[in-house]
C-alpha cells in the first residue's frame, strides 16, 4: 500500500490518537493494522489490502498469496469455481460455533459432497487427470488443453461418452486440438502418452471430427523435419536440405496426398545421403516410427521427380 494512502486512512479514522500522529506510521501486513511506532496504539484495525490480487491454480501457492482463488479454466471439472466448506466450526472471526449454527454446517458439508460425487463430474474429473498427464507427456500449452478440454466437453454435452471409453475421447480432443493449432503432434505421439493403442484412438477421432463437424488442417511435412532430425541425430544442415527439398516437391505438386512423417522422413534420408551422414532407411525408419519400405518408397520418388543422384543405403 502507498504512503498516501496509508496517510489518507490514519487522517480519516478516529480522533484519539491526536497528539501522537507525529510519530512514526507502522503497517503490519500481516494483521492489517496501523500502528503508532511512539506508543504502540492501533490506529486503524483491518485495513483494506489495495495491493494487486493474486491468482493461482496451485494449492500451495492459493493457501500463502491468493485472495481471489483460481482462474475459471476448462481443464477442471468445475472449471475452477467450485468452494470448499472448511472443517473447522468457526465463523468468520474465528470463534467456535455451537448449537443450531452446528448442526446446519454439518448437514452442508454432507450435501457438499453429494454434489461433488455425481456420475457426470467423476467423468469429467477422470477425463481431465488424464488430459493433465497427456499435456505433461507431450509439451503442449495451456491454450490446446483448453481447447482439448472444450472438445471433450462439447461430446459429452452431444452424449458421445455413453458406451464409449474415456480415455479414448479425451486424447481424440487432444490430437484433434493439436491439429487445429497446427502444433506437431502424431496419432502415435498421442496413443503412447495416453497408453492406448493407435488405431483405438484413430476410431475415436473419426468419430470426434464427424460428430463435431470439425474442419481440421492436416499437417505439413515441413513441420515434423525438425523435431525428426533431432531424433534421428541429423546435423542441421541436412534438416535445412530437407526442408528446400520439400519445398521443391510441394511446388512441383509432389506431396499431395501423401503421408507427412514419411515425406519428412524421405526427404531427411535423401538430404543424409546426399550431405555423406551414415544413416541407413532402417535406422531413419525406427527413429520417425514409420516402415522402412514406406520410405524408400517415397524416397525413390522423390528422386526420380526431382532428378536427385544419390545411391541408396540400406
Amino acid at each position: 500500500m502507498s504512503i498516501a494512502a496509508i496517510q489518507m486512512i490514519v487522517d480519516n479514522s478516529s480522533s484519539e490518537h491526536n497528539d501522537d500522529r507525529h510519530g512514526p506510521i507502522i503497517t503490519d501486513s500481516s494483521s492489517g493494522e496501523i500502528l503508532c511506532g511512539s506508543c504502540g496504539l492501533v490506529l486503524v484495525e483491518k485495513v483494506e489490502d489495495l495491493g494487486n490480487e493474486s491468482r493461482t491454480t496451485d494449492p500451495e501457492q492459493y493457501m500463502a498469496n491468493s485472495r481471489t482463488g483460481s482462474w475459471s479454466t476448462l481443464t477442471m471439472h468445475d472449471r475452477g469455481l467450485s468452494t470448499v466448506i472448511d472443517s473447522k466450526n468457526k465463523d468468520v472471526n474465528g470463534k467456535p460455533i455451537f448449537g443450531q449454527m452446528k448442526n446446519t454446517m454439518n448437514r452442508l458439508r454432507l450435501w457438499d459432497s453429494h454434489s461433488k460425487s455425481r456420475s457426470s463430474d467423476r467423468t469429467l474429473r477422470s477425463a481431465f487427470l488424464t488430459l493433465d498427464t497427456v499435456k505433461t507427456k507431450l509439451d503442449i500449452s495451456d491454450s490446446i488443453a483448453e481447447r482439448a478440454a472444450y472438445f471433450y466437453r462439447k461430446a459429452v454435452s452431444m452424449k458421445l461418452t455413453r458406451g464409449r471409453n474415456i480415455n479414448g475421447l479425451i486424447l481424440s480432443a487432444v490430437y484433434a486440438a493439436c491439429r487445429e493449432a497446427n502444433v506437431p503432434r502424431t496419432l502415435q505421439d498421442v496413443a503412447d502418452a495416453g497408453n492406448i493403442n493407435t488405431k483405438f484412438l484413430s476410431r475415436h477421432f473419426r468419430l470426434l471430427v464427424r460428430e463435431l463437424n470439425l474442419n481440421l488442417e492436416s499437417f505439413a511435412p515441413s513441420d515434423f523435419v525438425s523435431k525428426l532430425a533431432s531424433v534421428s541425430g541429423l546435423s542441421q544442415k541436412t534438416s535445412r536440405d530437407a526442408l528446400n527439398m520439400l519445398h521443391q516437391a510441394k511446388e512441383k505438386g509432389l506431396t499431395a496426398g501423401k503421408n507427412p512423417i514419411a515425406l519428412a522422413a524421405a526427404t531427411l534420408y535423401l538430404s543424409a545421403l546426399i550431405n555423406m551422414e551414415r544413416k541407413s532407411q532402417h535406422e531413419i525408419s525406427e527413429s520417425c516410427g514409420i516402415s522402412s519400405v514406406t520410405v524408400r518408397n517415397i524416397a525413390a520418388f522423390l528422386r526420380t521427380k526431382l532428378g536427385i543422384n544419390t545411391e541408396f543405403k540400406n
